[in-house]
Parts: structure tokens; C-alpha cells; sequence
């Protein structure tokens, strides 16, 4: 009699999630540990993955799928929910100290950061959030234990793997270590549906972490369309930011890390006046970032570079900027340089070339799908200087070449917009509903 009763209630749990799961999810609680959608990108850990989060949560909501972001509290004076936008809240978890906590601190404050998720559930009805959906591993454990707790399907973005960007690190960069890796073997086991950005890193998560292909997603990250325009051109946005109308302008755009390579920019521009001196009077090299980490100081390790390679002079260090006023640098730039060792998929590069500016990278990760090789940028196998040295000095000596392709580059990103990423993401979202109603079933006979 007990083993029945039993088989009742267990069946009674399951039966709300099979009545409500045949459909698109009414309510996400989104999972970012180590970053917070309200930060500034392109300083400490914020970048691609902040601005993926904020513009995926809108247009979500744009669609009626009300969305909640769970983040880390970094100071004591945030309140405890900030409205977004209609329909997107975003709740601050106290876990740890609020300052001078490290990324790499994180996984010890992980029970912490779960048991303030869990408390922020317990104050709604049971059913009250439809899916789960975190993004980078350590957020993937947390998400992990709460999609089990409140019944729903786990959907989990990688953002970074450990595995690939071990592959290919960069000189005096820090590997990932191996709880990393087997933190998020354990996620990949665990989520319902996992998406990549790009069909190579579905590849990666199957073939690294054993990843099940019919539970992998692709669905390229999308640009702001509005935001990241040609507007009123390269001239006014050189006038507005002080630049000279002349110049060759290679602009480097994020956080000053080994994994970035900035350093090659730099070294690609003192090869190219070495072997061109005359065009020392006519190039500026903007750097808009700051360090990577929980440092904001000024670059310092990139200025020293910059003095011993001798073009000090001609270099241009940035703090981070608004969104808007990233849009301006990039309009203004003759072309965006991208020498990265790892990129899951390159934002940057999409906002780029939206706002009409051709981009020069590194042939690695999602940037061959983000940039056209030679249509709307160039792609460097390696990173040797002098293979990028040799391309600005095609932009110096062809001042058609940016303009060029500056329009085919706009063309290009037309396809990348957010509402096609959110309806693609709501696609994964039903798809995973279905797959995790399946396995109810089978788990409950």
C-alpha cells in the first residue's frame, strides 16, 4: 500500500510539469554567476557574455517570456531586484565579499549564491519558473541543482570551455584548472538542451565533453541593429571622438587580456613602421578596455609595451565606454583588429561590422562565421605580427578598402539580429520542455 501511495504522489509531482511543458515557457530564471548584466563590458569579467544576457533577456520579453537573472551582489549599496526592462528583473544574490573577489573564488561561494537562489524561490508558488537557463559553468551547478529542485528543464550556454581554451593559450596566460573541466562535463551530462554559438563549438562540446548531439543547439549571438549602424558615417564619428580625419585607425575593443592579444596589435604596428616609417605621421592605434579580472587600473603592462616597441606615440589607451559610444569608436576605425586566441563566437566583430567597419582576426573559434574572409574582413591563420602588419598596410595604401568593405560588412550583420537569436533561443526552450517531459514520463512509468 505505502509503495503505491508513493507512486501516486511521485506521479501527482510530475503531472503539473506535463500539463505546462507541451508549450513555450512563460517565465526563465536566468543564471550569471560570475558577472552581472548591470555591469560595464570591457571591464573586470564583463564582456560578450553581459551584453549576450541583457540583449537576449529583452527581446525575450519582447516575446513574452518574462525572464530573471540571478547575479552575484558586488557592492553593498545594490538593491535587492532592479527592473531592467518591462519584463526582465534582475535579482542581486549576496555570496562572498562584495570587492576583491576573484573569478577564480567563485566556485567556493557556489553553496552560498545557491541557497540566496533558493530562497528567492521559496516566496513564489510551486511552477512559478518554467526553465532554467544558465550561462557559463560555474552559474551551470547552480542551475543544475535548482532545475531539479523546481522541476524544470536545465538549457545551459558554455560561453568559454576549458578544454578549448586550454588548446590555445596564450604566452604567460593561466590554464583553466581541472575542476573547471570537470564542472562542466557534469553540466553537460546534466542540461536538457545545451546551446553553442557556432556548429564548430557543437563539434567541441562533443567531441571534448562527450556531449549528446541531439541535445546541442546552435544559435549565432545576435548584434543591436539600431545601436550598431553606419549612422552618419566615419567623418562624424572621427569628429565627435577627436580623431583626425586622415589617419589609418586599427582599433582594438574589450578586455585587456593574454586571451584578447592586444600585445599583437601593438607588435603588428611597430612591425608596419618599421618597414613604413612615412606613415608614423598618419596612424593612430586606439586600445578602449580595461584589464580582465577584478583590477580597473590603467593598462600599464600594455603602455610599457607600447614605449619599448617605440610607438608610444601613436598609441591611444581607452577606458571602457557605453555601448553607445563604442558604436562611434567603431564607425570611426578604419578596421577593427581582432587577434584573439579563443572566441566562442566574437561579438565585437558583429558590432563591428554593423556599424559599417571592416574586421582583420584571428581564424579561430566562432570569428570565421562572424567575419567573410576577404569580403567583409580578413582572417589570420596564427599570430605573427607581421601577417597583421602586412594586412594594415593594405588598409593604409587603399583608402577604398575600408569603405568597400565597410558596406559589405553591414550586409553582413543584418542576419545576426537579437529578435532572430530569441526566437531561435525560445525554439531551443520548447524543444528541451519536450525532451525533459519525455524523461518524467519514463522516470514515472
Amino acid at each position: 500500500m505505502s509503495q503505491y501511495v508513493s507512486r501516486l504522489q511521485r506521479r501527482s509531482q510530475a503531472a503539473p510539469h506535463r500539463l505546462r511543458l507541451h508549450r513555450r515557457p512563460r517565465r526563465v530564471a536566468m543564471l550569471s554567476v560570475h558577472t552581472s548584466p548591470l555591469h560595464q563590458p570591457g571591464t573586470g569579467d564583463a564582456g560578450g557574455m553581459n551584453v549576450y544576457i541583457v540583449e537576449l533577456a529583452q527581446r525575450l520579453a519582447a516575446i513574452n517570456i518574462e525572464v530573471e537573472i540571478f547575479t552575484r551582489a558586488t557592492t553593498s549599496g545594490l538593491p535587492p531586484t532592479v527592473e531592467m526592462a518591462p519584463g526582465v528583473l534582475v535579482r542581486h544574490i549576496d555570496a562572498g565579499p562584495y570587492e576583491g573577489l576573484n573569478k577564480e573564488d567563485l566556485p567556493a561561494q557556489l553553496c552560498a549564491f545557491t541557497h540566496g537562489v533558493m530562497q528567492a524561490w521559496a516566496g513564489h508558488r510551486p511552477g512559478y519558473y518554467d526553465l532554467v537557463h544558465s550561462h557559463y559553468w560555474l552559474s551551470g551547478h547552480v542551475g543544475w541543482l535548482a532545475a531539479q529542485r523546481w522541476g524544470t528543464p536545465l538549457v545551459h550556454a558554455m560561453h568559454t570551455m576549458a578544454k578549448v581554451k586550454n588548446a590555445s593559450l596564450a604566452d604567460g596566460d593561466t590554464p583553466e584548472p581541472a575542476a573547471r573541466v570537470i564542472g562542466e562535463t557534469q553540466i553537460v551530462a546534466a542540461a536538457d538542451r545545451l546551446i553553442a554559438n557556432t556548429a564548430e563549438e557543437r563539434e567541441e562540446l562533443v567531441r571534448h565533453y562527450a556531449a549528446d548531439p541531439a541535445k546541442v543547439a546552435v544559435v549565432h549571438p545576435g548584434v543591436n541593429l539600431e545601436r550598431f549602424c553606419p549612422a552618419d558615417g566615419r567623418a562624424a564619428a572621427r569628429a565627435r571622438l577627436g580623431l583626425p580625419q586622415d589617419a589609418l585607425i586599427p582599433l582594438f575593443a574589450g578586455r585587456i587580456q593574454p586571451l584578447k592579444a592586444p600585445d599583437i596589435l601593438l607588435r603588428a604596428v611597430a612591425v608596419l613602421l618599421d618597414q613604413r616609417p612615412d606613415l608614423r605621421s598618419r596612424i593612430l592605434v586606439p586600445v578602449v578596455g580595461g584589464l580582465s579580472g577584478s583590477g580597473l587600473a590603467k593598462p600599464e603592462g600594455l603602455q610599457k609595451l607600447a614605449s619599448r616597441l617605440g610607438i608610444a606615440d601613436v598609441v591611444r589607451f581607452q577606458p571602457p565606454v557605453g555601448q553607445e559610444q563604442l558604436a562611434d569608436w567603431f564607425r570611426a576605425a578604419s578596421v577593427l583588429v581582432m587577434p584573439s586566441y579563443s572566441e566562442s563566437f566574437g561579438l565585437v566583430a558583429i558590432e563591428a561590422q554593423a556599424a559599417g567597419t571592416p574586421v582583420l582576426a584571428a581564424a579561430v573559434g566562432g570569428l570565421p562565421v562572424a567575419v567573410a574572409d576577404e569580403r567583409t574582413g580578413f582572417l589570420v591563420r596564427g599570430h605573427d605580427p607581421a601577417a597583421y602588419a602586412r594586412v594594415l598596410c593594405d588598409f593604409a595604401d587603399d583608402p577604398a578598402l575600408t569603405p568597400r568593405m565597410g558596406e559589405a560588412a553591414a550586409r553582413h550583420a543584418q542576419s545576426f539580429g537579437w529578435d532572430t537569436a530569441a526566437a531561435a533561443t525560445a525554439d531551443v526552450y520548447v524543444a528541451a520542455a519536450q525532451s525533459y517531459r519525455r524523461h518524467v514520463r519514463s522516470h514515472h512509468g
